[in-house]
């Protein structure tokens, strides 16, 4: 019997871990689906752990990656910041009395964040296949809140768990999409840099101004600050677990 080339046995790799990251996303958004009744303190803690990605685990690698200093970083945070605010301001202008377009705002950006992932994989096997695992461990460990986020955005502006299910979806297969696409393109390190400012920037405004407020106005008491900090807590013991 003729060996297993080494390609073929990457290819296998990616698939199977193609499959973990759609299983850990899954398995997040259906505990946010299971406990929809308890939706403030799910929103609190996708606060928490919106931000603590954006802040502990894009932005450290963003400057890690960059091929210019922190100050460029910076103005690229503000400016997917301030373009998702104006993105979803311009919409709700455009539909008065509807908040429908941030659950598809907010769930999208998400999804395109896991595809983003599955390319952080495939490009990191590209190097060895040391440093692609240790970025698929790291993307297996938040997956978890990824599906919790999908959902939960997804709920906070379409009031529709059917929608929330279909974005839950689409969320579960992006990492494996991102892995087919990186076995075609070959993406420098600067330009990946680029992308994780301008998400740091995206989550930081879905943390701070949509999903903070959106889990205090629905339930102001001491436990939904406490699922917050227990969110961003969590991503901080993930990232610091991490292999760097």
């Amino acid at each position: 019997m003729a060996p297993i080339s080494d390609a073929l046995r990457t290819d296998a790799l990616l698939v199977v871990l193609g499959l973990a990251t759609a299983g850990a996303t899954l398995a997040g958004g259906a505990l946010a689906l299971r406990f929809e009744n308890r939706l403030h303190l799910i929103l609190g803690f996708s606060a928490g752990a919106v931000i603590g990605v954006a802040l502990l685990d894009l932005l450290p690698e963003a400057l890690k990656l960059a091929a210019k200093g922190p100050s460029a970083i910076a103005g690229l945070i503000a400016a997917g910041f301030l373009a998702y605010l104006v993105v979803d301001r311009a919409l709700l202008i455009a539909s008065p009395h509807r908040t429908a377009h941030r659950g598809h705002l907010g769930a999208g950006s998400l999804t395109v964040h896991s595809t983003i992932d599955g390319l952080a994989i495939g490009f990191g096997f590209q190097v060895s296949a040391a440093v692609g695992t240790v970025l698929a461990l790291a993307v297996l460990a938040h997956d978890f809140s990824d599906g919790v986020n999908t959902v939960n955005l997804s709920l906070a502006g379409s009031k529709n768990p059917a929608v929330a299910r279909r974005w839950l979806l689409a969320d579960a297969a992006a990492p494996m999409a991102g892995i087919a696409a990186s076995r075609f393109i070959a993406l420098p390190q600067s330009d990946l840099a680029i992308v994780l400012a301008l998400f740091t920037g995206f989550f930081l405004y879905i943390g701070a101004s949509e999903l903070l407020p959106d889990s205090h106005h629905r339930y102001p008491r001491a436990w939904t600050t406490v699922a917050t900090l227990v969110g961003a807590g969590l991503i901080w013991l993930i990232v610091s677990l991490a292999p760097s």
